[in-house]
């Protein structure tokens, strides 16, 4: 089998839901050896996140955690415990990189700050995501993904339609924010694996979460710093016609922003006499009477499919584009071409698709060799072969609670 990008790279992953894991997936699925460590008994948060398979819950029927974790090697420990702890930091020793996700006062007071493992192995990278960062007064604080989408502003950047002059701020849907902060958090990762090559030793990575949102995609900062607006968010008054439009089989969404475009999206439209009406004159009283614009808009797009929509603004010049659905995603000729989705077997959920990467290296290829692993899958390949404990030592330890 052909060397993969980072073939060779070992990483220990110490994290639960979504950035940190997502973080160790990236890497996991360009090569790089991932043991992720799961509490025993009850292992990763995501176990226990919908969707499951089939919608039977279950620890090994997750989708989210299915995804979250192909390609890696999965152990069962508590490093709460003695005997733990000394596994971790056997672990630490031989490992190029740690990824987790725990707040520092935990980190802190299990003896694993960046410190204390750095005095195990000096060319340690130690990749850390937390809500706010390891400094700060908000430094210790808890977060959930609805907290930190916030936080970072970004709620103001995804406004929903409202009387001026507040807009209302709106989440996304999904895990953005964690998501976001897990694919810095692997481009930070590597790095430092490249500075390591140049300094000779390794370096704590601190990621906040928050500084991710407040700095990525179309961001709210940005908006207020150059363009003065307190919102964050587009000037609806500025971008009208923007909206999504009802048509035979779904939606479109449409984005005139400017003159030539609405004067090109009349022309497809066959310039319909409402157009001539003054109240459209210009993208102010377009916007100040869109509730009656997007009347005539919707009549016109309800004669057309999606599909039929966007060739018609492909040929006038017109931005409007299909809303998919996550089906019509899955099935897409386009993507499908491309071979983007994999399909993965797994001994509790089945065969399922999965979404590939996106991106692709003529030389090094993504792929996937294994499924997410079972709780505690690994722990004789692992701990067993590798660290040398006997059966007899893992049965006693399990016993214990300590895997």
């Amino acid at each position: 089998m052909p060397e993969q990008a980072l073939s060779g790279l070992k990483v220990i992953e110490f994290g639960d839901l979504v950035s940190a894991p997502y973080c160790g997936k990236l890497m996991a699925d360009m090569g790089a050896e991932v043991i992720k460590i799961e509490a025993p008994g009850i292992g990763d948060e995501a176990r226990r996140r919908k969707p499951f398979a089939g919608e039977k819950a279950g620890v090994e029927r997750s989708g989210l955690f299915a995804y979250l974790n192909t390609n890696k090697f999965g152990i069962t420990l508590d490093p709460g415990s003695e005997k733990g702890k000394d596994i971790f930091r056997s672990l630490i020793k031989d490992a190029d990189i740690l990824v987790e996700n725990n707040s520092p006062k935990q980190m802190q007071s299990l003896g694993f700050d960046y410190a204390s493992l750095e005095k195990i192995n000096p060319r340690l990278i130690m990749t850390s995501i937390t809500p706010f960062g390891q400094t700060g007064p908000h430094r210790d604080y808890k977060a959930t993904e609805l907290t930190l989408y916030h936080a970072g502003g970004f709620g103001m950047s995804t406004t929903g339609v409202a009387e001026e002059p507040v807009p209302t701020p709106v989440k996304a849907g999904g895990r953005q924010a964690l998501f976001g902060a897990g694919l810095s958090a692997a481009v930070a990762t590597l790095c430092g694996v490249f500075a390591r090559e140049n300094i000779g030793e390794g370096q704590q990575i601190d990621i906040s979460v928050q500084e991710c949102l407040a700095g990525q995609y179309e961001s709210a900062i940005q908006q207020w710093t150059f363009d003065g607006n307190e919102m964050g968010g587009v000037s609806v008054p500025m971008l009208m016609p923007i909206t999504p439009l009802p048509c035979k089989d779904g939606h479109v969404f449409l984005m005139c922003v400017e003159e030539r475009e609405y004067d090109n999206l009349v022309k497809v439209m066959g310039n319909p006499e409402w157009a001539d009406n003054e109240l459209f004159e210009n993208r102010f009283t377009r916007a100040e009477y869109s509730d009656a614009l997007v009347i005539f808009l919707a009549e016109w797009a309800e004669q057309y499919t999606k599909e039929e929509i966007f060739r018609i603004g492909q040929d006038g010049n017109v931005p409007i584009a299909p809303a998919y659905s996550p089906e019509e995603v899955v099935n897409s000729e386009h993507l499908n071409a491309r071979a983007y989705f994999v399909d993965i077997d797994h001994p509790e959920i089945g065969r399922a698709r999965y979404p590939g990467a996106p991106y692709r290296f003529s030389e090094t290829q993504w792929r996937i060799v294994r499924h997410a692993p079972l709780l505690g899958e690994h722990n004789k390949e692992i701990l067993g072969d590798r660290l040398g404990y006997s059966q007899q030592d893992l049965d006693d330890m399990a016993a214990e609670g300590i895997l």
